[in-house]
């Protein structure tokens, strides 16, 4: 949809097709219990300005579609990281300076390591694991567990001794170590259907294009200078095609044409990481002490608070990225898990009235050492990828997919 919008912009009329009945892909709403949630609670930050761009070029309003928060990483008990409102880099300096629950030396250690990457503009001349970086910087055990730890899979989706340290790097740099805007943490109050995809789908349609849903495209046929796409509903000709669905879709798409063989076989090769998200409607009065608060050494990670974020009390979501023991657990044993610690950790005595656990078990690559990412452009002239596990500084994020589809668009757009 960011491509679809970038290359309506230019007046170039775009048809999208859509396997789906909604738009949105790995980021959208969906509706449970009569309830509008989201597949996955979803998080922006301030960094994040094409997503936002975009969403503001469609009919957005930034102040009204988000809670807006300043950084502040609070694992319950245990951790608090809170920036100031202070120029960069002092804000961060500040916060790491003045975290609870690390020593004094732990807090030094970790201002010492932002100050280290940001002398190397946070560009490792090799790439390594984050666990080994920190490690080889005397970030000691319980600062990486309580602060890098949980940065790393929130941004990476990927455990710290898998995941790749530039890509990590790449996104401190643009977050932690940019403005104080920059780090702050973005909430949507509506479905992300309705944040961006459906408006973008106004607006393409409005632009003089197409969006097609419940449209898959089955196979990709190069003919002299156009392309056919060819549907259920029949074949179609146009001059450029991006193939902007998930990885494992692009990769079998790709197969149907023959010299691209070779890229479907490589982007196969990926790995994936999983997301689950426990939705927990208790009664309406059950309140956090924060929108959003992290556990430390429980099965949940984050929890949220949606009647403080999307006006819907008592719903509690809770967030479990990357792989872990809570896969072996069938969804009603997660619930059953979550709301446990919910009781242990924070008070909540009440049982939930229902619950709903959407598990997105290929929710994002697994952002590793370097992975093979491929290029927007693709050995055929006139086809190019768009997608978040396309080369880029970021991993599988809201913001890289953006980048990816508006980039895709540039690459037509200077081709015409």
């Amino acid at each position: 949809m960011a491509a679809a919008v970038k290359l309506a912009e230019r007046g170039i009329a775009v048809t999208v097709f859509e396997s789906a009945k909604q738009l949105g892909g790995r980021a959208r709403g969906v509706i449970q219990n009569h309830t509008q949630l989201d597949n996955g609670q979803h998080i922006l930050l301030g960094c994040y300005t094409q997503t936002l761009k975009l969403i503001e070029q469609v009919g957005g309003n930034l102040d009204q579609d988000f809670l807006r928060l300043p950084l502040q990483l609070t694992l319950h008990k245990h951790f608090e990281l809170k920036a100031s409102n202070l120029p960069a880099p002092l804000h961060l300096l500040v916060a790491l300076l003045s975290a609870k629950g690390l020593k004094f030396a732990e807090r030094i250690q970790a201002a010492r390591f932002m100050l280290t990457m940001r002398q190397i503009k946070f560009k490792l001349q090799n790439d390594l694991t984050a666990l080994e970086l920190l490690r080889a910087h005397r970030q000691s055990e319980d600062l990486i567990r309580l602060m890098w730890e949980p940065i790393c899979i929130s941004a990476l989706n990927t455990p710290v001794g898998k995941a790749s340290a530039q890509v990590l790097l790449n996104v401190l740099r643009d977050s932690l170590n940019g403005s104080f805007g920059d780090s702050e943490i973005l909430l949507p109050r509506i479905d992300f259907s309705a944040l961006f995809p459906n408006r973008a789908a106004e607006y393409v349609t409005h632009h003089t294009g197409k969006v097609l849903t419940s449209c898959a495209v089955e196979s990709i046929i190069p003919q002299d200078h156009v392309i056919q796409l060819v549907t259920a509903q029949g074949a179609q000709q146009f001059s450029h095609v991006i193939c902007a669905t998930s990885s494992s879709n692009s990769a079998r798409l790709l197969r149907t044409v023959p010299f691209l063989t070779s890229t479907a076989n490589k982007i196969e090769s990926l790995n994936y990481q999983p997301i689950y998200t426990v939705y927990l409607q208790y009664p309406e009065h059950v309140l956090l002490s924060q929108a959003m608060l992290g556990f430390d050494r429980c099965f949940t990670q984050w929890i949220f608070d949606k009647g403080q974020i999307s006006a819907q009390p008592g719903l509690i979501a809770a967030v479990i990225s990357a792989e872990g023991r809570h896969q072996v657990l069938d969804h009603d044993e997660l619930a059953k898990k979550v709301a446990h610690e919910l009781r242990d950790q924070l008070g909540i005595t009440e049982e939930p009235l229902w619950h709903q656990v959407i598990a997105e078990k290929r929710a994002t690559f697994s952002c590793e050492v370097n992975i093979f990412r491929p290029d927007n452009k693709t050995p055929l002239p006139n086809l190019f990828l768009a997608g978040d596990f396309t080369a880029g500084d970021y991993p599988s994020t809201l913001e890289g997919a953006v980048i990816s589809g508006v980039k895709a668009a540039q690459e037509i757009i200077s081709s015409r």
